[in-house]
C-alpha cells in the first residue's frame, strides 16, 4: 500500500477530478445521474487515499491537525452530496454551497500547510 502514501499526488488527483465532476453535475441539474454515480466512486477513492495519508500523517506528530483535515474532507464530500441531492429534489441549496466553499477552503488550507502538503514557495 505504499503507492497510496509515497506521495500525495494520487489523493490530489482524485479530489480535483471529483470537484470538476461535481461542478459539471451541479450545472447539468437533473440530467446528471451517471455523473452523480461516478462522483460517488470518486468519494470512495478520496476517502481511501485520504485515510492512508491520515495514517501516515501520525508519523509527523500532528495527528489532531490531520484529524481536522480528515473531518473537513468528509464534510466537503457531504456538502457536495447534499447540493446534488437537494438540487434533484428542487429544494434550496444556497446554504450547502456556502458550507461546501467554507469546508473546502479549510481543508485545502490544512492540506497544504501540513508537512505532507505541497510547498508552492520552494
Amino acid at each position: 500500500m505504499s503507492f497510496l502514501t509515497s506521495q500525495t499526488h494520487l489523493h490530489i488527483t482524485t479530489w480535483v477530478v471529483a470537484i470538476v465532476i461535481f461542478l459539471i453535475a451541479a450545472l447539468m441539474g437533473k440530467q446528471s445521474k451517471g455523473l452523480h454515480m461516478t462522483l460517488r466512486l470518486f468519494y470512495i477513492l478520496i476517502i481511501i487515499t485520504g485515510g492512508a495519508l491520515f495514517i501516515k500523517g501520525m508519523d509527523y506528530g500532528m495527528g489532531m491537525l490531520y484529524g481536522f483535515k480528515f473531518i473537513g474532507g468528509i464534510l466537503v464530500i457531504g456538502m457536495m452530496e447534499m447540493v446534488l441531492v437537494r438540487q434533484k429534489k428542487n429544494k434550496p441549496t444556497g446554504m450547502f454551497w456556502i458550507l461546501f466553499a467554507v469546508f473546502l477552503l479549510i481543508t485545502l488550507f490544512l492540506g497544504f500547510k501540513l508537512p505532507m502538503g505541497q510547498n508552492f514557495l520552494a
